[in-house]
């Protein structure tokens, strides 16, 4: 016996010293509800793992590849910090604080990002979040062309890689929309909500879906090959130390510029981009952050996504691939993440300034909301967020995160928990009024909406903004509008055109409207028309007979 204990200490390699988690698996962490919760990680091959938690306790042997995972049966919410202990020969891990409750994932770009201290109500909202049963959990940006198995943590205090609680002292780094989200869930259903917030500012819909789904996308090829060829010249130019190389000759270059500008009084050149000579494998690329950020990540168990993502593809051509890209977005997710999980889809909001009636028809804003709103419309379990109100100037970051919050919390509540308004049998409204058709009639566009989008409606102080209307030549000009009474539908109309052919609601980069239903929630951009579309700085058209096309075909 001596002798065995003896081998043990001094091999201990050969006793699983490889137990590994996944860093997602961290104190003050949150497990997902109600669901088989799967626990992975990393260890000797052959070695046997359990772990235990909520009076549980499953084993499973490690692979020959040296990985582990087993699934945890369901489990009720509870509010009440549990430990979870995973054991693997003499290798013990043990994580603190785990609540259970509903688990949703956050995606998308800068929007969704943006976070609580940035927000308009950061001064209010901080020093009284006060919900230790909402956690967070902030990803750190990792893009690469192949995927990976977890993510990087820098340090224990870190706010990326480390679970938060949305408290005073800790939420300041919180996803801004996706706080507002869970704060409601967090209300309404009394259990714990958690956010795992994969987002990054200034990525397009191309960086979040698989490298395989992007080769059967035409528009994509161009996007592909210059990826491509940037990373064979990299390696053919000597990786690594031949980046290295370049960039100490590039420096050393740059120093001599220096100091012959100043002796000559010129502007002193610019000292080299460290950044641009690293691995094009480390940057945004074809797939690269659904391979560094969200692959990661895919194998735990989730509610729901929540996804704001549409600006970068709003700019130069980016739009031409988003008709297929966006989609993508939602089927490439849920095939990672083995479920078909609830998709909730923010539309883009707005910036910039109107120019004239040209620009404003013709912005790719529209094609982006248009794009999404299509996504919608032919996607099952998903839903759509209007943000277009939220913003009260031309930036791109609009600073009211909590209109967006609430509303895709509303979404949520009623379409995939299935909560009743108070007081009545009808589903919880969520949406605002969504355009279905119209007609001509005595010079005048009627404009009808979907079931039960209309009630009650309006229009905010009975101002009638940001309609549109052209007549045979396609000249838009601003309309007027007004509810006609008792029928919830909408009249439009120009005294100067008898023969109206098309009207436009919020079509703008950055959209005005007041139409709204009796709950206040803001209807969907729309067009009553089908024309060709011709973004700026663009070289071809947008044909949203392609985009319906492409839907129809999956």
């Amino acid at each position: 016996m001596n002798r065995i204990l003896l081998f043990l200490c001094l091999f201990p390699v050969l006793v699983c010293a490889d137990l590994r988690l996944p860093n997602i698996f961290s104190h003050h962490m949150i497990l997902q509800r109600e669901k088989p919760v799967t626990v992975w990680g990393w260890g000797a091959a052959g070695a046997d793992v359990t772990v235990e938690f909520s009076g549980q306790s499953k084993s499973v042997p490690v692979n020959g590849k040296g990985r582990w995972s087993l699934s945890l049966d369901p489990l009720p919410a509870n509010s009440v910090g549990q430990s979870m202990v995973i054991r693997s020969g003499l290798e013990e891990r043990r994580i603190d604080d785990i609540v259970v409750g509903d688990v949703w994932l956050c995606g998308g770009q800068s929007n969704m990002e943006w976070t609580m201290r940035s927000t308009r109500d950061a001064d209010m909202e901080i020093p009284s979040a006060n919900y230790p049963g909402i956690r967070f959990l902030r990803l750190p940006k990792l893009a690469r062309n192949t995927i990976q198995d977890d993510f990087p943590v820098k340090s224990p205090g870190s706010h990326e890689g480390n679970w938060k609680r949305a408290v005073a002292t800790e939420v300041e780094n919180c996803t801004g929309v996706g706080y507002y989200f869970a704060k409601r869930l967090h209300r309404r259903l009394g259990v714990p909500v958690g956010i795992v917030d994969t987002s990054w500012g200034g990525t397009m819909a191309q960086h979040w879906v698989t490298r395989d789904t992007l080769e059967l996308i035409p528009e994509m090829k161009p996007y592909i090959a210059k990826f491509d060829g940037e990373l064979d010249a990299w390696e053919a130019g000597g990786g690594e130390k031949g980046a290295r190389k370049r960039y100490e000759e590039d420096l050393r270059a740059w120093e001599s510029s220096v100091k012959e500008a100043r002796v000559k009084g010129e502007k002193e050149p610019r000292r080299p981009n460290e950044n641009a000579y690293r691995s094009p494998a480390m940057k945004h690329q074809p797939g690269g952050m659904m391979n560094g950020v969200l692959m990661p990540v895919a194998s735990f168990t989730y509610k729901g996504i929540l996804f704001y993502q549409g600006e970068n593809n709003s700019f130069s051509e980016s739009w031409k691939p988003f008709y297929a890209t966006f989609p993508a977005v939602v089927s490439d997710w849920r095939k990672v993440l083995k479920d078909d999980l609830p998709f909730g889809i923010v539309q883009i909001a707005g910036w910039s300034n109107r120019r004239s009636m040209s620009y404003d028809m013709n912005h790719h804003c529209n094609v982006t909301r248009e794009i999404q709103y299509l996504t919608w419309k032919h996607t099952e379990g998903t839903g759509l967020i209007a943000t277009y109100d939220t913003n009260s100037n031309g930036s791109i970051h609009p600073g009211r995160k909590a209109p967006v919050g609430e509303r895709a919390a509303r979404w949520a509540l009623a379409q995939v928990y299935k909560l009743s308004a108070y007081g009545r049998k009808e589903s919880l409204e969520w949406q605002g009024p969504d355009y279905e058709n119209f007609e001509v009639k005595d010079g005048k566009v009627l404009i009808s909406f979907a079931e039960g989008s209309a009630r009650g409606l309006r229009l905010d102080q009975d101002v009638d903004v940001g309609f549109y209307i052209a007549g045979e030549n396609r000249e838009f000009h601003h309309a007027r509008a007004r509810v006609d009474g008792g029928k919830n539908r909408l009249v439009v109309w120009h005294d100067e055109i008898k023969e109206p052919k098309a009207v436009r609601y919020a079509f703008s980069n950055l959209p005005m409207g007041g139409l709204m239903n009796g709950r206040e929630l803001p209807a969907f951009p729309f067009r009553t028309d089908d024309w060709p579309i011709t973004p700026h700085q663009s070289v071809g058209d947008y044909e949203v007979s392609k985009a319906r096309a492409h839907l129809n075909s999956r």
